[in-house]
């Protein structure tokens, strides 16, 4: 098992590589299926459009929350085609990483010049 910050450095790494392969522009989709081909090449377990319940009163109700990537069942990616990463995508990603109990997500917006200026790390709980 990869430690987490192994991992980090994984997902980092694979997300330039293919940014600098196919460039800005193109669906979520693509970079996505992308991302999880060179991750799986390195080794990780990748699952994608991972569904998310809410627990509510001892209820767990299915929403439609989909997880974009999870990484080794530890680490939480979204991806976005936007302009410039807001506010919501972060509150977004905080609320995944929130209702699975993980600690680190990434936030990765493939419509930029350099992918390292897409690149948002989020942690979650991390001194718990």
């Amino acid at each position: 098992m990869k430690d987490i910050e192994t991992i980090g450095r994984n997902i980092v790494h694979s997300a330039i590589k293919v940014h600098k392969t196919l460039g800005p522009g193109l669906l979520e989709s693509v970079y996505q299926k992308c991302l999880a081909y060179e991750l799986e090449k390195v080794g990780l377990t990748v699952a994608c459009e991972v569904p998310i319940p809410v627990k509510y009163d001892e209820v767990s109700i299915d929403l439609g929350f989909r997880i974009d990537m999870m990484i080794q069942q530890t680490v939480i990616i979204e991806n976005k085609t936007v302009e410039k990463l807001l506010p919501i995508h972060q509150a977004q990603l905080l609320t995944y990483l929130k209702l699975t109990k993980l600690n680190l997500g990434y936030l990765l917006n493939w419509n930029v010049p350099l992918m390292k200026d897409g690149i948002k790390r989020m942690v979650n709980n991390l001194n718990r």
